[in-house]
């Protein structure tokens, strides 16, 4: 396989390779990750408080260097340092089972690490807010430079992911590029939505797409005819729905299919496959807002495309690594063989000849990445090069 194998067991590399992936460096990965091997011998679960200290030690001394550099008014070295903070808080907090002591206080300085280290390096990642069901719902708005009337993308979390981890991802940036701005959110279940605003994850996922593409309406860099969505991981369920029942989206594709999630659960009862995160049951709870085991597969049973891929008109993108550990590849193949009324489709698999076998990439997100953001600018307009 060619996912990095530093510690003895998935799930630890997942994250490991999560970051490396989204900006990491090595260097600081050994620095972190070198006391954990002991810890990591101890299963997936057990030794994920050590695996948080190392990590928020990292980004603490981070911050300490990037508050040198801003007393000397150097902004843009300061914002790298602060946005490899915000990245190392967030893998520390997202290995934490729901209420680990400290997990609040890290996602909140994940939060005040993103913002103020995109806001000195000068990109383009503004937080924007939505009222939604009687609370609110946030996200990152990346335009396209010289937006006007142009194309857009809505880019969502998977089970256990944030939107300021989307824009780690490279998406937002590669789509910016091709001439199409990006709005990373933190729906229902992951992100702010679940920490900050107790807004536990819904099947009907068209329910807060909608709310969003009602957002992008109202801009001006927007033409509303040429908005797209797209989705990684649990992405690949909530993207397919939303598209199929929100007829004002122009096209849609996922980092990673996701075609029956609800059947995936009854597997991982069996411990076939592998988990995403440490405390797998405990976060799956926490995401749906369940009391116990009963009530999250009675809330999660509506997790399925069958029935609902025959409902997209538009053209859609299905891609998928062909050694996906978590979700297996016959669900890539469900999901575009029932795409039966998409006015085009498509199935990517990545193979090991270029890489992106793993779960969404996780082993290289490069591909996936700019093939995704190639095919939109293929389908809504916009610039290959």
């Amino acid at each position: 396989m060619a996912l990095f194998q530093y510690f003895p067991n998935y799930v630890w590399n997942l994250s490991l390779a999560i970051a490396l992936e989204s900006g990491a460096k090595i260097g600081e990965i050994v620095d972190m990750c070198a006391p954990l091997l002991d810890a990591a011998e101890r299963g997936e679960d057990a030794g994920t408080p050590a695996f948080m200290a190392q990590w928020v030690a990292m980004a603490e001394r981070l911050s300490g260097l990037a508050d040198e550099d801003e007393a000397r008014g150097r902004l843009f070295s300061a914002g790298e340092k602060l946005k490899r903070a915000s990245l190392y808080f967030a893998v520390a907090e997202r290995m934490q089972g729901h209420g680990h002591p400290g997990k609040a206080e890290t996602y909140s300085r994940q939060l005040a690490s993103f913002e103020k280290g995109t806001r000195f390096a000068g990109e383009s990642a503004e937080r924007v807010e939505i009222a939604y069901e009687g609370k609110t719902l946030s996200a990152i708005w990346t335009r396209a430079p010289g937006a006007a009337n142009g194309p857009s993308v809505i880019y969502c979390n998977g089970l256990d992911s944030t939107k300021e981890l989307l824009y780690f991802s490279g998406l937002p940036q590669a789509l910016a590029k091709r001439g199409i701005s990006t709005l990373s959110v933190d729906q229902p279940g992951t992100g702010e939505a679940l920490r900050l605003q107790s807004l536990p994850a819904t099947h009907e996922s068209e329910r807060w797409a909608s709310a969003w593409v009602d957002w992008l309406e109202t801009q001006p860099e927007v033409d509303p005819k040429r908005i797209g969505m797209t989705g990684i991981s649990l992405g690949g369920y909530y993207t397919p729905r939303a598209v199929a029942f929100e007829p004002r989206f122009a096209a849609g594709a996922v980092w990673g299919a996701n075609h029956d999630w609800a059947e995936v659960q009854q597997k991982r009862l069996r411990r076939e496959g592998e988990n995403p995160v440490p405390h797998y049951w405990g976060h799956v709870h926490w995401v749906f807002g369940a009391s116990d085991m009963d009530d999250f597969l009675e809330k999660s049973k509506g997790m399925t495309l069958d029935g609902v891929m025959e409902r997209i008109k538009v053209p859609f993108l299905v891609t998928h690594g062909e050694k996906d550990r978590q979700i297996g590849l016959e669900y890539a193949h469900k999901s575009y063989d029932q795409l039966t009324n998409a006015a085009k489709r498509e199935l990517k698999i990545f193979t090991e000849r270029e890489g992106g076998v793993e779960h969404v990439g996780a082993d290289n997100m490069a591909f996936g990445k700019d093939y995704i953001a190639d095919w939109f600018a293929d389908t809504l307009g916009g610039k290959l090069g």
